[in-house]
């Protein structure tokens, strides 16, 4: 088997193939949650905190020197990316919580009896024919 048809079939599994819709979707939905935390959440909590942003707090270890740029440690930025994958991770969990207990409600939807087969019906009129027999019994 050639290098080129190993490829072929290894790239056309369901696994791979899955796996790189769910990548392609994670990313999408990724951006969307990126904004909702961005351009909705993040307003009114900066806002309810008193408008801090702490992407701006940072320690200069060495102050700018002609062309050269300050060297920073920017530790807000840090908690910045803390605050929004809190949120992010809140947001997932909801999502997945929800689709949980869709899935769960499906499950617990209750199925037709299933249909006896020709053996036990004939079974069962058996035994109703030796109970009426046993009962009319003197």
């Amino acid at each position: 088997m050639s290098i080129i048809s190993e490829f072929k079939a290894f790239a056309v599994k369901g696994n791979v193939v899955d796996m790189a819709v769910g990548i392609i979707i994670g990313a999408a939905f990724g951006k969307i949650v990126s904004s909702f935390v961005g351009d909705v959440v993040m307003p009114p909590l900066g806002l309810l905190i008193g408008g801090v942003d702490f992407s701006d707090l940072a320690i200069v270890l060495k102050a700018a020197v002609g062309d050269a740029p300050a060297v920073t440690l920017a530790y807000g930025k840090f908690i910045q990316t803390i605050i929004d994958f809190t949120i992010v991770a809140f947001a997932i969990f909801m999502g997945v919580k929800a689709i949980n207990r869709l899935k769960r409600e499906e499950a617990v939807a209750p199925s037709a009896p299933p249909v006896p087969s020709a053996q036990e019906t004939l079974l069962s009129e058996i035994r109703d024919l030796l109970k009426a027999q046993q009962q009319n019994k003197p």
